[in-house]
């Protein structure tokens, strides 16, 4: 895959003054985009939590209060 010089031509862009500078009340010349700048992504987790973990982390969690709520009516009876 080859790609030319992103940078623009100094003999083909206008508003540039001899040695490249930009003469004051022009705009600069934009940038070019670069297709290849870096490496391709192959891997993408997805983002959240999955179903099982999220289901045991609750489950347990209603276990510590159904434990706590028997033992505060054991302490009342």
């Amino acid at each position: 895959m080859s790609h030319g010089n992103p940078d623009p031509e100094p003999e083909r862009t206008t508003g540039l003054e001899p040695g490249g500078g930009v003469p004051p009340g022009e705009t600069p010349p934009a940038e070019s985009s670069m297709p290849g700048a870096g490496p391709r992504e192959t891997h993408n987790p997805t983002k959240g939590w999955a179903k099982a973990p999220l289901t045991l982390i609750l489950g347990l969690a209603v276990l510590i209060a159904a434990f706590f709520l028997a033992y505060a009516l054991v302490l009342l009876l």
